[in-house]
């Protein structure tokens, strides 16, 4: 008998058969007072709003966020290593190294440094980057970003030029003109430090889609690069490609304990750190607004589950005097919230993940049938709302609202459970 306590204890937190009918009952059952009725329909919409809002918002914000990392990462290598003063001697041995990482797939080395070019009256600062074509393909998607000529037409002492589309446009150049490329590395002449000036003729442009790249990037061949700032043989670093690209940072740890001094291992994560942290905080912070919309739905649950408990004090007076205990009463009214709240949070959900599988065709539809356009082309370079939509997310969101809902329901519950049959039933 001793060993049987346990299990009683327990089976009074067990629902029972008649408190689960009773329950479903109060919430399909006809009230008298029409007013709950509606307040419960109101409290479902309400939740199901609030989950299909923040499953929508939520995959948009990860369709951005993805999109733009492929653009970023479309111009720029996933790892670099750099050297100190931005020269790296015996770079053949760096390589060799960092290419028998398990996790590179290519590497190649490069040279950056500033510039600014000129042509006619124009002129602009530029980030001019010594690249070899042939590996450049294997690093990044460059190749795929030019709209005019190609990435292989840099070739060696030939002293081609690439540049950015927004580049060329506020220079006024085009393809096959000759532009002068100016470089703060100088030569000592009988009148002092004069800059090194080279021209070269643009052999093609590029567009990528962001403005960092393609008003500012200037691409040429490396060897033409290592000749212009007078670097001989050594090169400014290698650039290479993951087979993961979220293992980047643990890459570039890993790399950095081989490296001799003075060679960093940067990854693509902590070179755009400032924008992917603030992408995080937005997408927290409308993770945290839109909550609101649940919770708006679950005071709506409150309020409907305490208008009942006034509605049904007669009957909750005579199951009282039939035997049900405090505690039947308050599961009763539980389920009857939890039910409001299921239905709203699975319609919701279901509602949710079809909007965002299905935004690139409900929004031109929008768009078409409104006459508006959300993301205009000549303002915006994403000129369709992306949609990256991840479960564990709608999960979660489905899991918070559901978990809401049912904290909604205690209260009114334990008033009910704490209702004297004698004072109900003084009136009836």
């Amino acid at each position: 008998m001793a060993n049987c306590r346990p299990f009683r204890h327990y089976a009074k937190f067990i629902l029972q058969p008649y408190e689960l009918f009773i329950g479903l009952r109060y919430t399909r059952a006809k009230r008298r007072n029409h007013f709950i009725s509606f307040i419960s329909l109101i409290s479902m919409l309400g939740m199901g709003l609030g989950v299909m809002a923040l499953i929508v918002v939520l995959s948009v914000m990860n369709g951005f966020q993805k999109e733009i990392r492929e653009r970023m990462l479309g111009a720029s290598p996933h790892l670099e290593v750099v050297a100190d003063g931005g020269r790296m001697e015996n770079w053949q041995a760096i390589q060799n190294t960092i290419s028998h990482h398990p996790e590179v797939i290519a590497s190649a080395p490069y040279v950056a440094g500033q510039g600014m070019l000129s042509f006619g009256q124009s002129v602009q600062g530029v980030m001019v980057r010594g690249i070899d074509p042939a590996l450049e393909t294997s690093i990044t998607d460059l190749s795929n970003s030019v709209k005019a000529g190609k990435l292989i037409d840099l070739r060696s002492t030939e002293f081609g030029i690439v540049l950015g589309s927004d580049l060329a446009r506020a220079l006024g150049v085009r393809m096959g003109e000759k532009i002068m490329l100016i470089t703060p590395q100088g030569s000592i002449t009988p009148a002092g430090m004069m800059p090194r000036l080279k021209q070269f003729r643009v052999v093609g442009i590029f567009e990528i889609g962001m403005a960092p790249y393609d008003n500012s990037l200037a691409l040429i061949n490396i060897s033409d690069a290592q000749k212009l700032f007078q670097l001989g043989d050594a090169v400014t670093g290698i650039s290479t490609k993951l087979r993961v690209i979220d293992k980047a940072p643990d890459v570039a740890r890993e790399l950095q304990y081989k490296l001799p001094d003075g060679l960093y291992a940067n990854d693509w994560t902590h070179q755009n750190s400032n924008y992917f942290k603030a992408v995080q905080m937005e997408k927290k912070m409308m993770f945290i607004i839109l909550s609101l919309i649940v919770a708006v739905a679950a005071f709506n649950i409150v309020s409907t589950l305490v208008m009942a408990v006034t509605d049904k004090q007669s009957d909750i007076a005579i199951l009282r005097t039939l035997g049900a205990s405090p505690r039947s009463i308050m599961k009763i009214f539980i389920v009857q919230g939890v039910v409001i709240g299921l239905i709203g949070t699975l319609a919701g959900s279901v509602c949710g993940v079809l909007l965002a599988l299905n935004l690139n065709v409900v929004v031109p539809f929008i768009e078409h049938l409104f006459g508006v356009q959300f993301l205009a082309k000549d303002v915006y370079y994403i000129s369709e709302l992306p949609s990256d939509l991840r479960y564990h997310e709608v999960f979660m969101v489905s899991g918070l609202s559901f978990l809401i809902s049912l904290l909604a329901t205690l209260y009114p519950s334990w008033r009910a459970s704490k209702t004297q049959p004698a004072e109900a039933l003084r009136y009836e």
